[in-house]
């Protein structure tokens, strides 16, 4: 609009001295940023004619949302953690990597000091009676196809109620996490349930948001994954169970085609009593390829604040 207040010279210098632009102390780029923040967040104000009742009750709901803690909900909920992968694949095309296991979005519920296991490892240790047992296998290589051994494989999912230990206080400490280190030939293997997808909480922040602007806040069935080795980029990912009714419908934007992965229906009565079990199962696999780090690459490593075990 020609007429906006944003090219008023007292809204200007409103917007350079909030941010602390007129001093030479401080963060100079960090001030930049909050400039900028300040400056769309003045022109939206503005240009949507938000009313100080509708700006407080923002206010108010930003408050809601940290006290609920669902802040890394939310981020996930409106693509901004999607949008930080596409930022940094982005970076990696540039500075010439090519190839890799896909990234995908963390997610809010990781938990530091899973237990470090070898070997075929179980996750499940909660015994659930109607969930399907998976056994879950495949190997860690770098980019011309050798395996990794001694990579480590930190593995998290939901249970058939859509709920993470620590986090559901009805799981036993560690149920469905547990870090794998893989073998002399980068294999590494688990047993657990099938995940379940869930949503947000019905009555949370997050979903309320999604409410007024006309969105589900469902995720389809995934399974979480760090994989880490000396010498190589970390890899943050997860896989998507193929079938899903939200597989390509996940509120947050998590899905990439080359992560979804088919459940193989195991019946043969020789390899279920080869698993110790009494009933049909399923299989999956997957391999991981892990980029090579370098000194010209963004950091893949990422810093953030994570719930800690008691």
């Amino acid at each position: 609009m020609t007429d906006s207040l944003m090219h008023r010279i007292d809204v200007q210098a409103l917007l350079d001295k909030a941010a602390g632009l007129d001093t030479d102390t401080g963060d100079r780029r960090l001030k930049q940023i909050i400039r900028r923040v300040l400056a769309d967040a003045f022109r939206t104000i503005e240009e949507f004619g938000v009313t100080p009742t509708e700006f407080w009750r923002a206010v108010d709901y930003v408050t809601r949302l940290g006290q609920s803690n669902e802040a890394g909900l939310l981020v996930a909920g409106l693509g901004l953690e999607h949008f930080l992968d596409i930022l940094m694949d982005e970076e990696e095309r540039k500075a010439g990597l090519q190839g890799g296991t896909p990234r995908t979005i963390e997610g809010p519920l990781w938990l530091a000091g899973a237990p470090l296991e070898r070997g075929e490892v179980r996750l499940d240790q909660d015994p659930e009676s109607d969930a399907e047992t998976i056994v879950m296998d495949g190997q860690v290589r770098d980019p011309d196809g050798n395996p990794i051994p001694g990579a480590i494989v930190d593995v998290w999912h939901a249970n058939t109620k859509g709920g993470y230990s620590f986090f559901d206080s009805s799981q036993s400490a560690w149920n469905l996490r547990r870090r794998i280190e893989t073998d002399r030939d980068g294999r590494y293997r688990f047993r657990s349930i099938m995940p379940a997808g869930y949503g947000c909480p019905p009555e949370g922040t997050t979903q309320a948001l999604l409410d007024r602007i006309g969105r589900h806040g469902q995720r389809p069935a995934h399974i979480h994954f760090f994989v880490e080795a000396p010498g190589y980029r970390k890899l943050t990912t997860q896989i998507n169970i193929a079938g899903d009714k939200y597989l390509h419908e996940d509120f947050a934007f998590a899905t990439r085609d080359e992560l979804i992965v088919e459940a193989r229906r195991e019946t043969d009565p020789e390899a279920i009593a080869r698993h110790g079990l009494n009933a049909p199962f399923s299989t999956l696999t997957f391999d991981f390829t892990l980029n090579r780090e370098a000194d010209h690459l963004p950091d893949a490593v990422v810093l953030r604040e994570h719930a800690t075990a008691a």
